[in-house]
C-alpha cells in the first residue's frame, strides 16, 4: 500500500489499531481471562508485591523510595512496550487487553523488588551496584527462564535472558542515579 498524505496514514493506523485491539480482546477472552489459572498467577504477581510494599516500606523515606520504584516502573514499561511492538518479547498472558501486556511485572514485581533492594542497600550501607547485579541475574536467569518455560513469555528475533539481564541492570542503575539526584536536590533545597 502506498499512502500519499497524512490523513491516509492515520486512517490506516487507526483501522489497524482497531483490528489489533479486537484480536487482543478475543485472545484474552479465550486464553487469558478469569477462567484460566494463568490469569490468577498474573493477578497474584500484580497484587502480592503491592501488599508487601504497603507492609514493609520504610515510611520515613516513602517519597524517595516510591520515586525510585516509580522510575523503575516507568522505564521498564517503556522498554517492554518497545520490545513488544518490535516483536522481541511477547507476553502471552496478561491482566487485561486494555493495559500493556506486562503490567503485572512492570508495575508491581520489578519496581517493588528493586525498591526493596534500594531500601535495604541504602539503609544497611551495602553496595547497590553489586546487589542489583545479583537481583538482575535472579530475574533474568531464574524468573524469566521460569516464565518462558511456563509459556508466559516468548523471546523472538534473538532476544534472550542475557538481554533481559542487561536491561534490568540499566534500568536499576538509571533509577538509582535519578533518585540520588533527587535526594541531592532536595537536601540543597532544605539548606
Amino acid at each position: 500500500m502506498i499512502f500519499v498524505d497524512f490523513k491516509e496514514y492515520w486512517e490506516q493506523i487507526n483501522h489497524k489499531n482497531a483490528e489489533l485491539n479486537s484480536l487482543y480482546s478475543s485472545y484474552w477472552n479465550k486464553f487469558s481471562d478469569f477462567g484460566d489459572w494463568q490469569f490468577w498467577v498474573v493477578i497474584a504477581l500484580m497484587l502480592l508485591p503491592l501488599i508487601l510494599l504497603c507492609i514493609f516500606v520504610d515510611r520515613n523515606r516513602i517519597f524517595e523510595l516510591f520515586f525510585f520504584g516509580y522510575t523503575v516502573h516507568v522505564l521498564w514499561n517503556y522498554v517492554d512496550i518497545a520490545l513488544g511492538r518490535s516483536g522481541y518479547l511477547v507476553h502471552t498472558y496478561f491482566l487485561t487487553h486494555l493495559l500493556p501486556n506486562a503490567t503485572n511485572m512492570t508495575a508491581s514485581v520489578l519496581p517493588v523488588c528493586f525498591l526493596f533492594l534500594y531500601q535495604y542497600c541504602s539503609k544497611q550501607n551495602k553496595n547497590f551496584y553489586l546487589f542489583s547485579l545479583l537481583l538482575s541475574a535472579a530475574f533474568a536467569f531464574g524468573y524469566a527462564l521460569l516464565e518462558e518455560s511456563l509459556g508466559f513469555t516468548q523471546y523472538k528475533k534473538g532476544m534472550n535472558q542475557f538481554y533481559i539481564f542487561l536491561i534490568d541492570i540499566g534500568i536499576a542503575y538509571i533509577a538509582y542515579w535519578f533518585t540520588k539526584l533527587l535526594v541531592k536536590v532536595k537536601s540543597k533545597a532544605i539548606k
